[in-house]
């Protein structure tokens, strides 16, 4: 556990192989990273999620669109 300790994870991904099941990444200023207009389910959407991961960045972004109607 020491070496987990010293060897903090930076993303999901690297939390999991760690065997870190309820790992969560530190809060990231929203300014620090962008937005998505990809409509939720989309490939689009989804391949900013992954990049989100790898980055050790928040999965959701607070002006992600949400739905069909969230046009701004």
């Amino acid at each position: 556990m020491d070496a987990e300790k010293n060897n903090a994870p930076t993303s999901v991904l690297e939390a999991i192989k760690l065997g870190l099941w309820d790992f969560e990444p530190e809060d990231l200023d929203h300014s620090k990273y962008a937005a998505t207009r990809a409509m939720p389910g989309t490939g689009i959407k989804l391949d900013v999620m992954a990049d989100r991961v790898r980055l050790g960045q928040p999965l959701w972004h607070t002006a992600d669109r949400t739905d069909y109607d969230d046009e701004h």
